[in-house]
């Protein structure tokens, strides 16, 4: 098992973080705020860039970079910031998370803009989505916790795709 980055090098992310703001209020002639980096991520992802209810932040997953740490540097920091900046010159709802604009950030960042990354994540521990089963009249399925609770609430009701009967639980 892969064990998280430690505080000097979750130190380190954040400088690099910060060096790339300095460089977009350079670029761009604005200033960007320096904004909350959590290291609590978990699952997949190497980075993510959130805005919840007006509050910008950017979390990283510290068991993938643990173990690719140097590959993240230079590409999962600058990725993340380049949403940021994008964020703050056009607006979220204005543009596409990997469009024109965010691509045009990652060149001028000196970044290939790459949309993800291909991390072996052996090691790394994953988030695994709960299924539950479900039946129909020709078959049983599983289900994800989040259609499971949906028809739960009575939110939503799911059809089998090969005789087109309600699936329900048992």
């Amino acid at each position: 098992m892969i064990t998280p980055i430690d505080t000097e090098q979750e130190s380190r992310v954040v400088a690099v973080a910060n060096d790339y703001l300095r460089r977009a209020s350079v670029l761009y002639g604005c200033r960007f705020a320096q904004l909350p980096i959590q290291f609590d991520l978990r699952g997949r992802s190497s980075g993510m860039y959130k805005v919840s209810a007006g509050d910008r932040q950017i979390r990283y997953n510290p068991h993938i970079f643990s173990k690719y740490f140097d590959d993240c540097l230079q590409t999962t920091v600058p990725h993340e910031v380049a949403h940021y900046v994008t964020d703050v010159m056009y607006g979220l709802h204005r543009i596409r998370p990997h469009g024109a604009e965010w691509r045009t950030v990652m060149l001028d960042f000196g970044v290939a803009p790459r949309v993800t990354a291909d991390f072996d994540l052996d090691g790394i521990p994953q988030r695994r989505q709960t299924r539950h089963r479900y039946h129909c009249a020709c078959a049983s399925v599983q289900i994800s916790a989040r259609r499971h609770n949906a028809i739960r609430r009575g939110q939503s009701r799911y059809l089998c795709r090969q005789c087109h009967t309600e699936i329900t639980q048992g």
